[in-house]
């Protein structure tokens, strides 16, 4: 096992995304929460007749954060369908996708690739009345556009496939892309859609209107109900903090794995210095024994018999402490006189 004490450079590469991206994905973490409560915090209100009336009596005329249902009602003009006879709406978009299949170089595949083209959103003034429609008052909606969780319906598409021709075909081959077709979608938000619109809601003069709140609150326009809003809010919530463990984790285990070599190494560099002050220890009591002069020893003599040269390697640890004849005496199995590791091989040494 490798427990050098430089740590690697994919080790710091792996270390450092990892926890960039737990970072990243806490904070959007953070963001769904705060997100998700203050929808769940909101303030239900009905559009009756008695909207107006409340609305006078709120503090400046205003509920920082409603929930309003409700159905779509045109202002003053509707937008129609280009391609659907009396499909009236009041926002439309035009989406453009190219279609086409990439020549992947590392698995040699061909992959489905798709990229928006053109892209063209219209809209037009509308309000949400009741779903009753014996009650007038409606509640004009301010900048749509803006509100997230914005779904709009699907009244058209269709796919335009590419011309192919063997000059082209060859072409695509040569380039790595090949194009399948363009995908034409239209998506509206119809008149008498159900929608639910949260926001801030104000009376200002004698119209009501909601519009995006204040202090970062998240504005929505949403075909689904209030509580579908909130379970999917939710949900996107429980998806992130998932993704946040598991990069927590990654990065958790990477600094554990990196320290748990530098001990390693560190308890490792211990041992080997204690066997070394115990091996010269040892040697020390041994020419004492023999009653040798240590100045009279050659620095390369076998630290086994101190009489011949030191004349093998021992591997895997790489010692070179004794001599080929008191190697052969070594008791099995054989370690390092040295460093008491097991010997694999012996590899002659010869001095020139």
């Amino acid at each position: 096992m490798d427990l050098s004490s430089h740590t690697s450079t994919a080790q710091l590469v792996v270390l450092a995304t990892s926890s960039a991206l737990t970072a990243l994905f806490y904070s959007i973490y953070k963001n769904r929460v705060t997100t998700a409560n203050r929808l769940k915090g909101a303030k239900k209100v009905s559009i009756d007749q008695d909207l107006k009336e409340l609305l006078s009596e709120a503090p400046g005329k205003c509920v920082p954060y409603a929930v309003i249902e409700g159905a779509v009602k045109a202002v003053n003009e509707t937008l129609s369908s280009q391609f659907v006879d009396n499909c009236k709406g009041v926002i439309e978009r035009l989406t453009l996708k190219e279609k086409k299949m990439v020549w992947n170089r590392t698995t040699h595949l061909w992959n489905h690739t798709e990229k928006v083209i053109h892209q063209r959103t219209n809209s037009v003034p509308f309000a949400i009345g009741s779903l009753d429609e014996s009650i007038s008052t409606c509640v004009r909606v301010v900048r749509p556009l803006e509100a997230s969780a914005l779904e709009l319906e699907t009244t058209y598409q269709n796919f335009h496939p590419a011309v192919q021709s063997f000059t082209s075909t060859i072409g695509h081959f040569i380039s790595g892309e090949r194009p399948k077709g363009i995908h034409e979608i239209e998506e509206m938000l119809r008149v008498g859609d159900s929608v639910t619109g949260v926001g801030e809601l104000v009376l200002d003069n004698s119209l009501i209107k909601l519009q995006p709140p204040k202090e970062g609150y998240c504005y929505f326009l949403s075909r689904s109900d209030y509580d579908s809003l909130l379970r999917k809010q939710e949900s996107s919530v429980r998806m992130w903090k998932i993704i946040t463990i598991i990069f927590g984790v990654a990065a958790c285990s990477t600094l554990v794995y990196i320290l748990w070599k530098k001990v390693a190494h560190y308890r490792q560099k211990k041992r080997k210095r204690g066997l070394m002050e115990e091996f010269e220890e040892q040697q020390r009591q041994r020419i004492q024994d023999l009653n040798l002069d240590e100045s009279t020893i050659s620095p390369s003599s076998c630290t086994v018999c101190l009489n011949r040269e030191r004349d093998c390697v021992f591997l895997e640890c790489g010692h070179v402490c004794a001599c080929l004849q008191c190697y052969e005496f070594l008791p099995r199995p054989k370690k390092c006189p040295i460093c008491r590791s097991a010997i694999d091989r012996v590899v002659p040494l010869y001095n020139s």
